[in-house]
C-alpha cells in the first residue's frame, strides 16, 4: 500500500514545476518508502502543486471573464482580477541525491541561430539578405520606415532601449551580446533585432502584411539603375515566395508558430530580419500592429512607449488588458493576472515587480537608463535625419 501511495504522489506531481514520471521502477518506489525525507518532500510538493493549479486556473478564468466583458463594452473592476500573489513553495527542499523520475520525452529542441536562418533561406529560397554596411545605415533605414508608419522617436527608441538594454544591434539575438547578453552567453530564443522579433512574428507579419512589403520594395526599385534594380527585383521575387509559404497554413498564431519552428521554409523567412531593406519594415510593422490593435479596441490617444512595450512584451491582448486598466487599480492587481504559469515563472521582471503599477515603473526605469547609451542616442538622432 505504501508503494502505491509513493507512486501516486509521483503521478500527481506531474506539472510545469516538477515533471515527475507517472510510473517508476520498483527500486525507485522502494527508496521513496524507506526515506522519510523523500516522503515529506513529495507530500509537500503535492500540496503545493494542487494549490498552484487552482491559482492559475483562477487566473485563466478571470482573464476569460474580462475579455468577455470588454467585448460587451462592460466596465472592468477589481472583482475581475485575482488579487493575491501566486503561491510559493515553502516545504522541505529536495533531499540531497534524490532525483524524481521524469516523464520520458524528446530532449529540448536546439534554438536556431543566425547561421541556421541563413542556411535555410539559401536552401529554401535561394535568398541571402543584403546586410547593411554599418549599424548606422540600418538605424537610418529603420528610423525612416518607422517615422513613415507613424511611430514616434520616443516610442521607437525607448522600446529598443528596453528590449536590448540600449546596446542591441540589428542582428542581435536574444541571449547573445548583440541583444544585451554577455559575451559568453547562448541564444535563449530566436528573437532578433531592435524589437526582438521572434521567428513566429516574422511568419505572421509576412502572412498578414507581405503584400505591403512587396509594394514598398517594388516602389523603391523604380528609380534604381541596373544592376541595383535587378537585384532588388530578385529580392522581391524571393519575398513573394516566402509570403506564399506563410499562407499555406491558417492565419493563426499557433499555425505560424509551428511553421516557424518546425519547417526549413519557416526558419528561412527569419533571415529577412537581417536584410537592410526588409528588416526595418518587419521591425516597424510589429510595433504598428500593436498600435492598431489598441486603436481597434477604442484607444484613440497615442500609446506611450511603456504602454507599447507592454503590448510588445506580453502580447497585444494581455498588454492592452494592462494598458486599459484604470490608474487606481494598478497598485492592487498582481502581474500574474496577465501571464500563463510557465511564462510567469520564466519572467523575472513579472515576478519581481508583483503588481501592474510596479511593472510599469520597472519598464519606465529601464527605458530611462538604457535610452542614455550611445547606441540609443544614435537611433534617436537617426529620426532627426
Amino acid at each position: 500500500m505504501r508503494s502505491f501511495q509513493a507512486a501516486l504522489l509521483c503521478v500527481m506531481l506531474v506539472g510545469p514545476a516538477q515533471a515527475f514520471a507517472q510510473s517508476s521502477a520498483t527500486d525507485s518506489i522502494k527508496s521513496f518508502d524507506s526515506n522519510p525525507a523523500i516522503q515529506a518532500y513529495l507530500q509537500a510538493r503535492q500540496a503545493y502543486e494542487a494549490e498552484a493549479e487552482q491559482y492559475w486556473q483562477g487566473i485563466a478564468d478571470k482573464r476569460r471573464q474580462r475579455f468577455t466583458k470588454r467585448r460587451a463594452h462592460q466596465s472592468i473592476g477589481l472583482d475581475d482580477y485575482v488579487l493575491f500573489q501566486p503561491p510559493i513553495y515553502t516545504g522541505p527542499p529536495r533531499p540531497p541525491g534524490f532525483e524524481p523520475p521524469r516523464e520520458p520525452g524528446p530532449p529540448p529542441e536546439r534554438i536556431p541561430v543566425i547561421a541556421d536562418f541563413l542556411k535555410a533561406a539559401a536552401e529554401q529560397y535561394r535568398f541571402t539578405p543584403d546586410r547593411p554596411r554599418s549599424e548606422a545605415e540600418f538605424k537610418k533605414s529603420y528610423a525612416k520606415v518607422a517615422r513613415a508608419a507613424g511611430l514616434t522617436r520616443e516610442q521607437a527608441v525607448r522600446v529598443y532601449a528596453f528590449e536590448t538594454g540600449g546596446i542591441g544591434t540589428y542582428d542581435g539575438q536574444a541571449g547573445l551580446v548583440g541583444a544585451g547578453g554577455s559575451k559568453g552567453g547562448r541564444a535563449i530564443s530566436p528573437a532578433m533585432g531592435y524589437n526582438q522579433l521572434l521567428s513566429t512574428n516574422t511568419v505572421s507579419l509576412l502572412a498578414e502584411h507581405g503584400d505591403s512589403f512587396v509594394r514598398a520594395l517594388t516602389a523603391a526599385s523604380a528609380p534604381m539603375r541596373e544592376p541595383e534594380r535587378e537585384a532588388m527585383l530578385r529580392k522581391v521575387a524571393a519575398l513573394k515566395t516566402m509570403i506564399a509559404f506563410t499562407r499555406t497554413v491558417p492565419n493563426a498564431w499557433s499555425a505560424h508558430d509551428k511553421l516557424a519552428k518546425t519547417t526549413p521554409g519557416g526558419m528561412g523567412t527569419h533571415a529577412l530580419v537581417l536584410d537592410r531593406d526588409i528588416g526595418p519594415l518587419l521591425q516597424a510593422q510589429k510595433l504598428l500592429d500593436s498600435i492598431e490593435f489598441a486603436r481597434a479596441k477604442g484607444r484613440n490617444e497615442a500609446l506611450t512607449a511603456c504602454e507599447l512595450e507592454l503590448m510588445n512584451f506580453t502580447g497585444d491582448g494581455n498588454g492592452f488588458d494592462m494598458v486599459s486598466m484604470p490608474q487606481d487599480l494598478r497598485d492592487k492587481v498582481p502581474t500574474a493576472n496577465f501571464f500563463q504559469r510557465g511564462g510567469y515563472e520564466r519572467n523575472p521582471i513579472a515576478r519581481r515587480t508583483g503588481t501592474v503599477a510596479a511593472l510599469f515603473a520597472a519598464i519606465e526605469g529601464k527605458m530611462d537608463r538604457a535610452s542614455q547609451t550611445q547606441s540609443a542616442k544614435e537611433l534617436a538622432n537617426a529620426f532627426s535625419g
